[in-house]
């Protein structure tokens, strides 16, 4: 869990251990406070193992040296042992999860977004956007005129329409809330949660969908076992990350939060 370290200014520090990431994570999305506090235990991680000079510099605006993430690479390639996925497990999961793997899969969707541009207060854009969240949730017909007031988009002078939309057409941090979806998981809507884009804070309602060709199995077994492959991998990144942070203390930011810290 975070651990809370108020200075005499009011500032959150970001810290791993005796190594200082920020004077206040505030000034940070919370994506990279993960990402980088995720990096500085595995940088710490792969040091402690030798694999890393101890004088390695430490990391700048979340920049580290090139011998630092080649270290954390060969750390990460001994320590997460990945399972080759059996067919009977990639057949499971293609007949659980078909819709992740259709040709065409299109939706027709709007966004209020919430932009996080250099100085904005991060929490305070939160709040606003999970407000903004709420509102839209228990009153859809609002959304456009919620659109209208506070979204930074552009789309906002057509209630935040964004038309129709591939995969292709978004961000992929985007992409992965609105597509390749279980039927009944995510179908049309307002969707449950704030999406989180490198552009700030989306909240987002699918209006149609079109669900696309489906393929049979034989057609994407290996897009399939890739997919079990990265669950897998992330799974033990997660465990692994829990074991860092017990050994070297996190200051500003909950890893806890992130399904992969290192994909956001």
């Amino acid at each position: 869990m975070m651990n809370v370290n108020l200075s005499a200014a009011g500032a959150l520090p970001l810290r791993v251990g005796d190594v200082l990431l920020a004077d206040d994570a505030t000034s940070l999305t919370e994506a990279e406070c993960r990402q980088r506090a995720s990096l500085e235990l595995l940088r710490q991680a792969a040091m402690d193992a030798g694999l890393l000079a101890a004088d390695d510099p430490q990391p700048v605006d979340g920049v580290m040296t090139e011998a630092a993430a080649e270290a954390i690479d060969l750390w990460l390639a001994q320590n997460l042992q990945v399972p080759e996925p059996d067919e009977a497990s990639c057949r499971r999961h293609h007949a659980a999860h078909a819709s992740q793997y259709a040709i065409g899969e299109r939706v027709q969707a709007r966004h209020i977004l919430f932009a996080v541009t250099p100085g904005v207060d991060v929490k305070a854009l939160r709040l606003r956007a999970e407000q903004a969240l709420l509102d839209v949730r228990s009153e859809p017909r609002r959304f456009a005129e919620v659109a209208a007031d506070l979204s930074n988009c552009p789309s906002s002078t057509q209630g935040g329409d964004l038309g129709w939309l591939t995969a292709a057409d978004c961000a992929p941090e985007f992409a992965r809330e609105l597509f390749g979806q279980d039927e009944g998981t995510a179908n049309v809507g307002v969707l449950p949660r704030l999406v989180h884009s490198r552009f700030g804070l989306h909240v987002v309602e699918v209006l149609q969908r079109d669900r696309g060709q489906m393929q049979p199995f034989e057609a994407v077994q290996d897009a399939v076992a890739q997919s079990l492959r990265q669950q897998v991998w992330v799974t033990a990144l997660r465990q692994a990350m829990q074991l860092l942070a017990g050994r070297w203390e996190v200051h500003g930011v909950d890893l806890e939060v992130a399904d992969s810290p290192l994909l956001q």
